[in-house]
């Protein structure tokens, strides 16, 4: 990813922003600092959700005395590192995070799960005065949003709409529970998935996962594979099941998938390596036999191919010669020469009108 800068000078300057999915920062974020900057200066903040840095950095830019910040992507913690600097901390989405809190900005989930468990969180810890500052993309806002943040909070103020955005300001914490992650039996799968927050899903087992799930049963012969964007880990679960001499591990850049891919594995009592990683960035070269992929396609409300043609050349980097890249993806898309391209020779396993099975032999 290449560096972003941002100008936090005169934060009401910044330019248009009717196009925003690709930015670094955009109108919600702008929309939640205008309405923090009279009450940052010299206090501490939280920061829950910020994609890139903006909030972290411009809260600082106001006068922020400290932020405990919570990304659920590790692109996003990279680039909040290279983006700038300062008296920030990175945490998880637990306790530490949100403890005594008075001020918590927040982009809001497009999940309503995220949400109930972070507003969960936050009534149970921060300081009773807490006012939540939550904002986002009204084409990616609900009602249902305000009813969650009712559960937990006595009072939840909506602000009239700027550039296609909108704030929620919940004050007044009902203390509660914690939103425990969900559980679900797949009797057909023999399998218990656990799902915390927002991860890709659910409890679910979507559909080009399934179709991957079918014809896993053909992949060769390995000592050590990757389940790359694991999500939950349904993938990891069933080669560890299948294969149970053999290193497996699950990997994703999503802190929520990570934590969820661990409960997964716990609740079938699975010795699957799960790890938060970008892209494979921390395996080495040529150390997997064999590599499994359901890629994304989306980076927040933008198709983006890029995302799966990086994973397939982070694929490549790690098989070894004649180790293969089994992945399922969107057939309109037509990935096979890419793959051919990046990884080595290609075969169709599978074809639908809606889903492609390929593996990809590292040349």
């Amino acid at each position: 990813m290449g560096q972003m800068t941002f100008a936090f000078d005169d934060l009401r300057r910044w330019p248009d922003l009717e196009t925003p999915e690709l930015r670094a920062w955009d109108a919600a974020d702008r929309l939640i600092l205008d309405e923090a900057a009279p009450v940052l200066a010299g206090g501490p903040v939280t920061v829950i959700g910020d994609e890139f840095g903006a909030l972290t950095l411009g809260a600082l830019d106001l006068g922020a005395g400290h932020v405990r910040v919570h990304q659920d992507s590790l692109v996003g913690e990279r680039a909040l590192r290279a983006n700038g600097s300062g008296d920030y901390e990175t945490l998880p989405l637990d306790r530490a995070l949100v403890d005594g809190a008075r001020l918590v900005l927040m982009r809001l989930p497009r999940s309503l799960e995220a949400l109930d468990q972070i507003a969960a969180l936050i009534a149970a810890h921060a300081a009773p005065e807490v006012e939540v500052l939550a904002g986002g993309r009204i084409k990616h806002m609900t009602i249902t949003m305000n009813e969650v943040l009712l559960r937990h909070f006595g009072r939840v103020d909506v602000s009239h709409a700027r550039q296609k955005s909108r704030l929620l300001t919940a004050r007044d914490p009902i203390a509660g529970p914690p939103v425990e992650p969900r559980r679900r039996y797949h009797d057909d799968l023999g399998l218990w998935v656990v799902a915390s927050g927002g991860v890709f899903a659910g409890t679910s087992v979507d559909i080009g996962t399934r179709a991957l799930l079918g014809v896993l049963d053909g992949v060769p012969e390995f000592d050590t594979a990757i389940d790359l964007g694991s999500g939950t880990g349904i993938l990891a679960a069933q080669l560890a099941r299948t294969h149970p001499a053999a290193r497996v591990i699950a990997s994703d850049r999503s802190a929520a998938a990570v934590e969820s891919a661990r409960l997964t594995m716990a609740a079938n009592g699975l010795p699957v390596e799960v790890v938060r990683d970008d892209a494979l960035s921390a395996q080495p070269d040529a150390s997997a036999d064999l590599i499994v992929l359901n890629p994304p396609f989306h980076t927040g409300g933008a198709v983006h191919s890029g995302l799966a043609t990086n994973l397939f050349a982070a694929a490549a980097r790690v098989l070894r010669p004649g180790g293969e890249l089994w992945a399922v993806w969107n057939s309109h898309l037509a990935y096979k020469d890419a793959l051919r391209s990046i990884v080595g020779e290609t075969r169709e396993i599978v074809r639908t009108a809606k889903f492609t099975v390929t593996a990809s032999a590292r040349r």
